[in-house]
C-alpha cells in the first residue's frame, strides 16, 4: 500500500497533468483532492492534445480508477462536456470514474455571483476566471453549499431554489451591470445533474481507507500551485482552497501519516496568471520570448501568463511548506537559445537581503537578488537520457538541488509524455 501526492509549488501550469498521465501506470488509484474547473491540466501523446478539468489526469489509461475528492467543487454542466469529449477515446467513464458525495456543486448562480463580485471591485479586481469557484467554496464554508450527496435526495431541487434565490439577491446588492437569463441556464444546469447521476456516488474517505487495507496504490493530484494556496499563497491573489500537501488530507479524507512521497512539480523559470505580485517577472523582450516559446497562455480560460526567471525563494518555501520528497522540472527545454539564464536565490526586503519568503511580496516591498548561468543552445525535445542534456543544463539543475536540499528526479523537455526524462 502506497499513498503518494503530486502538486505544484509555483503558481500553478507546471504541468501537473502531463506527469501524472506518466506516473500513472505505477497506480491503482488517482484522486484529485481540491479546486475546480478554473484550471486545466494538459496531457499530450499520440499526436493530440487534452485539456482535463475536473476529471484526474490518470482517465486515459485503462487499469486506474479516477476519484473526484470531496475537496474539488464540480460545475456539471462544464463537467459534462468534459464527459463528452471523451466520448471518443473509448473509454470506460461508468466503471472508471466515482465522485465523493461530500464534493460540493457549482451552481449557475454561484458563476454570476463571481462576475458580479469581480465587476464590483473595478482596478482591485483580483483576476478571477468567473467561473464561480470563490462562490462555492464561499458556501461551503458558510455552512449553505449543495453537495453531490444531495442530487440523491428528494428535495434537491427545492434546496436548490433555495440557495439560488439567496444568489440572486446577493448579485442585486453588488449594483452592477449584468445581464443573463437564469432559467436558460437552470435548464442546462438541470440536464447535467441527471448525466452526473449516471456516475457512482461514493463516500470517498471509506472509499480510501478500504483502498489502503487492501493494498492499492494511490496517487493524489492537485490542482493549481502551492503559491495560490488560500493560506500560505500570495492573499488575496489565491484559488479559494488548499492547493498545498494539506489538502490532499482534507480533500480526500487520508491521513497525514499515510502520505508517502511528495512529488513537488515547478517550471524551470517561473509563470503567473491573473492578478498578484510577482517577484520575478520580466517585461522584455526575454520575458516575451519565455512566452513565445513556452506557448504560455492559460489551457482553459486562454490568458497570456506572465513569464520570469526562476524564483528560489518561492520555491525553497513550497518546498517546505509541503514537504517535498522528489522534484519535476518542467519545461527545460523553454530555456534553451538564452545566453545567460538569471534565477532568483534572495530578495531585498525593504533593503535587506533575506532568503526566506515574507508576508508581502509586493513590488514596492521585494526586488529579487540573481545569480547568473551560462545557457545552452541544443535542443532538448529529441533528448531522452539525462547524459545527453547539456552540461550548462545540468550545471542549472544541480545548483536548484543543492540550494533545495531535494533532488530532482524528473526533466521534462516537451509536452508529449514521451518527452519525459528520468534522472
Amino acid at each position: 500500500m502506497t499513498v503518494d501526492l503530486l502538486l505544484g509549488l509555483q503558481w500553478g501550469d507546471e504541468g501537473k497533468g502531463k506527469i501524472v498521465d506518466v506516473l500513472t501506470s505505477n497506480y491503482d488509484i488517482i484522486a484529485r483532492f481540491q479546486g475546480g474547473p478554473n484550471a486545466g491540466h494538459t496531457l499530450e501523446f499520440d499526436g493530440i492534445k487534452h485539456v482535463l478539468r475536473t476529471i484526474p489526469s490518470g482517465i486515459f489509461h485503462k487499469s486506474a480508477v479516477n476519484v473526484i475528492g470531496n475537496g474539488v467543487v464540480i460545475d456539471p454542466v462544464v463537467f459534462q462536456k468534459e464527459i463528452e469529449g471523451l466520448a471518443k477515446f473509448d473509454i470506460d467513464i461508468k466503471k472508471k470514474l466515482i465522485i465523493s458525495r461530500k464534493a460540493h456543486l457549482i451552481l449557475p448562480t454561484h458563476r454570476l455571483l463571481d462576475a458580479a463580485s469581480e465587476a464590483s471591485k473595478g482596478k482591485a479586481k483580483i483576476g478571477s476566471t468567473l467561473k464561480g469557484i470563490g462562490p462555492t467554496y464561499m458556501d461551503k464554508t458558510g455552512r449553505n453549499g449543495l453537495r453531490v450527496g444531495d442530487i440523491e435526495l428528494e428535495d434537491f431541487k427545492e434546496r436548490y431554489r433555495s440557495l439560488a434565490d439567496k444568489h440572486e439577491a446577493m448579485i442585486a446588492f453588488y449594483g452592477v451591470e449584468l445581464q443573463y437569463n437564469l432559467p436558460e441556464l437552470e435548464a442546462e444546469f438541470f440536464e447535467a445533474i441527471e448525466e452526473i447521476k449516471k456516475l457512482d456516488f461514493i463516500d470517498s474517505e471509506e472509499y480510501m481507507h478500504q483502498a489502503q487495507k487492501a493494498g492499492k496504490s494511490i496517487l493524489c493530484e492537485g490542482a493549481q500551485g502551492s503559491l495560490l494556496d488560500v493560506d500560505f499563497g500570495t492573499y488575496p491573489f489565491v484559488t479559494s482552497s488548499n492547493t498545498t500537501a494539506a489538502g490532499a488530507c482534507t480533500g480526500l479524507g487520508i491521513a497525514p501519516n499515510k502520505i508517502k512521497e511528495v512529488y513537488g512539480i515547478f517550471k524551470a523559470y517561473t509563470t503567473r496568471v491573473g492578478s498578484g505580485p510577482f517577484p520575478t517577472e520580466l517585461f522584455d523582450e526575454v520575458g516575451a520570448t519565455m512566452a513565445k516559446v513556452g506557448n504560455e497562455f492559460g489551457s482553459v480560460t486562454g490568458r497570456a501568463r506572465r513569464c520570469g526567471w526562476l524564483d528560489l525563494v518561492a520555491l525553497k518555501y513550497a518546498v517546505q511548506v509541503n514537504g517535498v520528497t522528489q522534484l519535476m522540472m518542467m519545461k527545460g527545454d523553454v530555456l534553451s537559445g538564452f545566453d545567460t539564464l538569471k534565477v532568483c536565490t534572495e530578495y531585498n526586503y525593504k533593503g535587506q537581503n533575506i532568503s526566506h519568503f515574507p508576508y508581502n511580496v509586493e513590488e514596492e516591498n521585494v526586488s529579487p537578488v540573481y545569480k547568473e548561468f551560462k545557457g545552452w543552445k541544443q535542443d532538448l525535445t529529441g533528448m531522452t537520457t539525462y547524459e545527453e542534456l547539456p552540461v550548462e543544463l545540468k550545471e542549472y539543475i544541480e545548483f536548484i538541488e543543492k540550494e533545495l536540499e531535494v533532488p530532482i528526479k524528473i526533466v521534462s523537455v516537451g509536452p508529449d509524455r514521451k518527452q519525459t526524462i528520468a534522472k
